[in-house]
């Protein structure tokens, strides 16, 4: 994906922005505190926060955390939801604090946007010394059966190659912070995936795959006839046609140590 491509579609999330807050999922507990278990301390960055998802549950784990975010409608939906925690506009190619600032950087959902050219040396600075970098990204487990049918039916717009367990892991292994030089600024990432799930019914799942980057930007006819063939499906699976289920998901975690 191009430079131009990544803009377009993380700049989409404005406009759905409360539909985010209320359907997008939470973090796996457990996987929050593998991405942070050998940070230095817990003053956290939260970069690229979105509504608050991730940043919430840094809360919960007893982070003080600060909250960055470049789309204002996001950021209005993380202040209402999140009135005590420090919230500021700013992106990861131009994050608005101090040389050693935290002790981690997490990203949730959110790493694949950045310009790591940019934002590799600016994650570094506001690290402090043996401070930590971790991308979450929370996938929906299709080793399930009827979820891998609904990775067909849905398409690459709504399900894409981050969005799928195997996917996530071939997408990331390379994914790197660029060195300065010689010397690299994170060592070698780490990979792991922790057992995850939302409470979901057809309509709000539908709800939420119409979130996604991809959906967001595709033409109207083309966006309601995906919607309505996931629909159908979820209709003809008795997994998921009357009343709650649980969407079977994992949250994956990239992480990286500050050279």
């Amino acid at each position: 994906m191009d430079q131009g491509d990544r803009t377009l579609l993380s700049s989409s999330f404005g406009a759905a922005a409360v539909a985010y807050a209320e359907h997008r999922p939470d973090y796996a507990r457990t996987a929050v505190r593998w991405a942070l278990k050998s940070a230095p301390g817990l003053r956290v960055l939260d970069l690229g926060a979105g509504t608050g998802k991730l940043t919430a549950a840094l809360v919960a784990l007893g982070a003080d955390v600060v909250a960055v975010e470049p789309d204002p409608a996001m950021l209005t939906e993380l202040r209402r939801a999140l009135p005590g925690v420090r919230a500021l506009p700013g992106s990861a190619e131009a994050i608005p604090l101090p040389d050693g600032a935290v002790d981690a950087v997490l990203a949730g959902n959110a790493l694949h946007w950045f310009d790591m050219a940019v934002a590799g040396p600016e994650m570094a600075r506001v690290l402090a010394p043996g401070g930590v970098l971790a991308g979450l990204w929370n996938v929906m487990d299709d080793g399930v059966e009827w979820v891998a049918g609904l990775a067909r039916v849905s398409g690459s717009a709504a399900i894409g190659p981050r969005d799928t367990p195997t996917g996530w892991r071939a997408e990331t292994a390379g994914m790197h912070l660029p060195g300065t030089g010689t010397a690299a600024l994170f060592g070698s990432p780490e990979q792991a995936e922790f057992p995850h799930g939302q409470r979901r019914t057809a309509d709000s799942l539908v709800t939420t795959l119409a979130t996604r980057a991809g959906m967001l930007v595709m033409p109207e006819p083309e966006r309601e006839a995906t919607l309505g063939r996931i629909r159908a499906y979820l209709a003809s699976r008795p997994e998921t046609a009357d009343a709650e289920f649980t969407l079977p998901m994992q949250t994956c975690v990239l992480r990286a140590r500050k050279s």
